[in-house]
């Protein structure tokens, strides 16, 4: 079991932003979130990286559990899973070489197996001739590709993925979704958040959860039962 969680609620003050949620992803699943704006799907994605703690609910990730996880055992999970959030978090000053490779650095990646890795990513990522650019000088789809090569560079367990295609053209978004689609299928499990159709068609055999109000309303495989596009953008 690579994901488990149980009765999982989060409030930001009066505001409930989950509210029971339940769940459970075997190693090396594909699975999708959906639903509106504010219906709970980023408020997920960080609690099961570590980002927010656990209050009401149990929640294991890569068999650790979350709800009694110590701060100094924070970055042992950090290091099992890649992720991508809207706001990136590269730095801006930083070659994208270096964005890259600082996730490998933190686990002493010898240099020469760390420049192989790092050059490898870049390139299928379409950056190579970006490599030593600063990441303040590419555009918001450039930065964003520097995210997803930060997050799959060391070969996670488990990658969460925010919206990873959001400013892309349809043929990159493609090319990453093959990206995604090949570590998966190699063993990484995926948990990604979308309101694209066009995503969603990329892994017909995904699960999807669709979250409405902070509650899941909807979870099975893709079907035309569950909502997208601007029903839910």
């Amino acid at each position: 079991m690579m994901v488990k969680v149980d009765h999982l609620s989060y409030n930001f003050g009066s505001y409930w932003a989950l509210k029971d949620i339940s769940f459970s992803l075997d190693k090396g699943e594909f699975l999708f979130l959906t639903g509106h704006s504010g219906a709970g799907k980023t408020t997920l994605l960080r609690l099961l990286y570590g980002a927010l703690p656990v209050k009401r609910g149990r929640v294991q990730v890569a068999g650790m559990q979350l709800n009694r996880l110590k701060k100094r055992h924070v970055p042992m999970l950090r290091r099992k899973v890649g992720v991508v959030f809207q706001d990136f978090k590269i730095l801006p000053k930083r070659t994208v070489f270096d964005n890259v490779a600082m996730a490998l650095e933190v686990r002493g990646m010898p240099r020469t197996h760390l420049e192989r890795r790092v050059r490898a990513i870049v390139r299928a990522m379409g950056l190579e001739s970006k490599s030593y650019s600063q990441c303040e000088r590419l555009s918001g789809g450039e930065q964003q590709r520097v995210a997803i090569a930060r997050s799959m560079v060391a070969n996670p367990e488990l990658i969460l993925a925010d919206e990873p295609t959001g400013n892309l053209d349809f043929d990159l978004t493609m090319h990453l979704m093959d990206i995604f689609k090949q570590f998966n299928t190699y063993g990484t499990t995926v948990i990604m958040a979308t309101h694209s159709r066009e995503v969603l068609d990329c892994v017909p055999e995904a699960r999807i959860l669709h979250l409405e109000d902070g509650r899941i309303v909807t979870e099975g495989a893709d079907d035309e039962d569950i909502p997208y596009g601007e029903e839910f953008a």
